[in-house]
């Protein structure tokens, strides 16, 4: 499997204009009972092109955006984010800087007690620590179609936080120190076109090379479904966004 942060190259266009971004209540559960937002001081780790951190920043908070990939980290600097150039178990920040920590869609790719270790040792005393995902809802149909095409991708099954799920999420924030933890989830969805269906699978990680018979046999599955599920030429992508907050002693 490539290294999880070169892996990332050549897809940030595609990232950026075709992942779905995440529900206002998720952003109200992440700063509930903080204070005043524009107080607070929010380090984003992974933040990717910047979809969670712009979310976050538009609510008011002082936000630091932390991203290894330079395409990735170019991305969310062009729309005037504070972006650095930092992996999750090395952030290179003064201790108890942050009144939030956030992760959103990232946290699979550093599921391990060293970079819980780092994103506790940055929050305050009474910080609150986040771990966002967008889960794919089978229940709608064109979704349970796209995920049976995808969920067999050999290089998205080599990575733990998708072995493990929310067991290992659960075990290591527990290990971690943190305080109070708990789960909150959200309804979610996305409205796409074939070419938003086709963009969002090159954004993913795990989308094999065009050219290859795995990407052939990948696209023909998802054109399929989107062509028996599509209604008025688009598709709706469902989710359930889960949350786990736990705060720092």
């Amino acid at each position: 499997m490539k290294d999880s942060v070169s892996r990332w190259n050549a897809r940030s266009a595609d990232y950026a204009r075709f992942r779905p971004s995440y529900p206002a209540a998720l952003i109200d559960a992440i700063f509930k009972g903080m204070g005043a937002v524009e107080t607070l001081r929010v380090v984003d780790v992974g933040a990717g092109t910047g979809i969670s951190s712009r979310m976050l920043l538009e609510r008011g908070a002082q936000v630091l955006a932390v991203e290894p990939n330079a395409e990735m980290r170019a991305e969310a600097a062009q729309s005037g984010l504070d972006v650095r150039d930092a992996r999750a178990d090395a952030l290179g920040l003064p201790a108890a800087v942050a009144d939030v920590v956030t992760c959103f869609q990232a946290f699979h790719w550093f599921a391990n007690a060293e970079a819980v270790r780092e994103l506790v040792r940055v929050l305050r005393s009474g910080g609150r620590l986040a771990i966002v995902f967008n889960e794919r809802d089978d229940n709608e149909p064109f979704t349970r179609a796209y995920g049976q095409a995808v969920d067999n991708m050999r290089d998205r099954m080599a990575i733990a936080g998708y072995r493990n799920g929310s067991e290992i999420v659960r075990r290591l924030l527990i290990d971690g120190g943190l305080q109070q933890l708990r789960l909150e989830s959200f309804g979610h969805s996305q409205r796409l076109d074939y070419e938003g269906v086709l963009g969002r699978l090159r954004s993913t990680s795990y989308a094999p090379p065009a050219g290859t018979p795995e990407h052939a046999a990948l696209l023909e599955q998802v054109t399929r479904a989107f062509e028996t599920f599509a209604q008025d030429g688009k598709i709706e992508f469902v989710f359930r966004t889960d949350v786990y907050l736990g705060e720092k002693e």
